[in-house]
């Protein structure tokens, strides 16, 4: 067995501007020694709290603010709800694709999505050097799901693929089709992938209660959160 887990290095950061919360501070632990990373210990990673973007590894670590909440879903347990079969239905006419290579097409949808639904954040305006950086990953697996309307590319959810866990990274859209809610009806298409490939877990990130953009992945019950080092169920 891999020991690779006992010779991770950490560093914190500076503090700097949240990008969630106003007036607030925030600051990461991160990881030295990425290049040790693989899909077994970046599981373990995830289980303690940590994410990624690109092949940088980290998870929050403000003295003031505890706001974000590692979740992730036992995906046996989700029942939909009647706005999540809602969406359901209003997409039934889409199709999905899954694909463990990048493709080109996929940036001009990233970049449609950034530059309309993202002005206020700090990936706007996109760039395909951010985006190589943010998206992908030398170290570690990942799995595209492509949704199409008839034959037109829609919608990517991008995920990290582990040994027992699907981790999702981002999904990016066509903006014009925005009341469909293709990101929600992502992560339940993520939910049925999960059980497909017989994963138990699927990782959203960062839930942050006082967040508008960042609060909906409560919506997907139960699930769990992470606090002070143990995971909590809850349906609430």
């Amino acid at each position: 067995m891999s020991d690779d887990k006992l010779y991770f290095q950490f560093g914190l950061t500076k503090a700097f501007a949240c990008n969630y919360l106003a007036q607030q501070q925030e600051r990461l632990i991160v990881i030295t020694n990425s290049e040790l990373l693989n899909d077994e210990n970046y599981q373990r990673l995830l289980a303690s709290g940590f994410r990624r973007s690109g092949d940088q590894v980290y998870k929050p670590h403000c003295e003031q603010c505890n706001a974000c909440e590692s979740i992730r879903l036992p995906v046996k347990d989700f029942k939909p709800s009647k706005s999540q079969k809602r969406i359901i239905a209003t997409n039934k006419d889409l199709s999905l694709q899954l694909s463990h290579e990048a493709k080109p097409e996929y940036f001009d949808l990233y970049k449609r999505y950034i530059d309309t639904v993202h002005q206020d954040g700090t990936m706007f305006p996109a760039n395909k050097e951010q985006y190589q950086g943010f998206i992908f990953s030398s170290k570690i697996s990942q799995l595209f799901i492509e949704i199409y309307l008839e034959d037109k590319l829609v919608s990517v959810a991008v995920c990290d693929s582990l040994p027992n866990a699907l981790s999702a990274l981002y999904t990016f859209y066509d903006p014009t089709l925005a009341k469909r809610s293709l990101g929600k009806f992502s992560i339940i298409k993520q939910i049925e992938i999960c059980q497909l490939l017989s994963k138990d877990l699927l990782y959203l990130g960062y839930q942050i209660d006082e967040c508008d953009k960042m609060n909906y992945k409560k919506q997907y019950k139960p699930h769990q959160r992470l606090n002070n080092d143990l995971w909590v169920s809850t349906n609430k």
